[in-house]
Formats: structure tokens, sequence, C-alpha cells
């Protein structure tokens, strides 16, 4: 009899033990649509192979008081694809008050054109942000648009790509 209590105190003993906590995953927010999501090159797991990877070392100076707000809105880091599917980062680093600037350029797979990544300079004229030739050939430039995004075009061997470019 002793033996069968003792059972029943261990049998509820058990029940009342809960499994331990299994993690729930993390559910993202919907994205809006032509909203790209940061990646970092710290976990290669995260980027896919063929994308644009910025080195992190890449610094933005705030644009200093004397820059007109109509340049220092291209100020900072952007991401976007080019024609849906090709990955590119616009780093504008440093922004002068007569609009010269410099930048970090970097390109995922592109036509031909391996993954890469360059600095180099430009200057704002209007809305338009028009970047000095790539060594790798490519002619780029960014529209401000009205939104506040840049509308991307990458001339590269005889192609053209466009695309929309998001602040990170």
């Amino acid at each position: 009899m002793c033996n069968a209590m003792l059972g029943f105190a261990a049998l509820a003993i058990t029940a009342c033990q809960s499994a331990p906590e299994t993690p729930r995953p993390t559910l993202e927010p919907a994205l809006e649509p032509g909203t790209i999501p940061a990646q970092t090159a710290s976990d290669p797991a995260a980027v896919p192979s063929g994308s644009a990877i910025m080195d992190q070392s890449v610094a933005v100076t705030p644009p200093d008081k004397a820059v007109p707000t109509k340049y220092a809105v291209f100020s900072g880091l952007w991401a976007g694809r080019l024609d849906g599917m090709y990955d590119a980062k616009l780093a504008v680093q440093t922004i002068s008050s007569n609009g010269k600037v410099t930048v970090t350029y970097a390109w995922g797979t592109l036509g031909d054109n391996h993954p890469g990544e360059a600095a180099g300079a430009g200057r704002i004229v209007g809305t338009t942000l028009k970047l000095e030739r790539l060594p790798n050939g490519a002619d780029v430039s960014f529209v401000m648009r009205p939104d506040r995004t840049l509308a991307g075009t990458v001339r590269l061997a005889g192609q053209t790509y466009t695309g929309a470019f998001l602040k990170q």
C-alpha cells in the first residue's frame, strides 16, 4: 500500500511538471512593397551568394549645417535592387556645401560582373547625384524622388539597369 501511494505521488509530481518552453520564432513585421531589408556581412549565411557586400568600416559623416537640405538628404546608407534582382548598396559618406560627395558603392552580381565595391566621388546637381565612372566601367546616378527614395541607374557594358534605393 505504501508503495502504491508513493507511485501515485510520483505520478502526480510528474504530471504537474511542465515541459520546458520552446522558444517561439520571432515573427518579422510584414515588409512594405519594395522594402529592402538591411543585410550585414557579419553573418555570411544571411547574405546570399552574389549579393552586394559593403565593408563594415565604411562610415557616413553627417553633413555640416552649411550643407543645403537638398544635398543633405542624400547622406547615409542606401540599399536597392536593380531590375528587381541585382543587389546594390550606396554609402554617401560626405557632402560638401557645393554638392560634391564622397561615396562607396557596392554591387552584387550584375550581368557578367562579379560582386565588388568601389570608393569614389560625385556631385549633386538639382535632385541628381552622379558618380564618377567606377573602376568596372559603370556609370551610376541617383535621382532623389519626392518620397525620399532614390531612383538608381547603372549603365554597364551597353546595358542599363534601374531600381529603387531605400535609406537604411
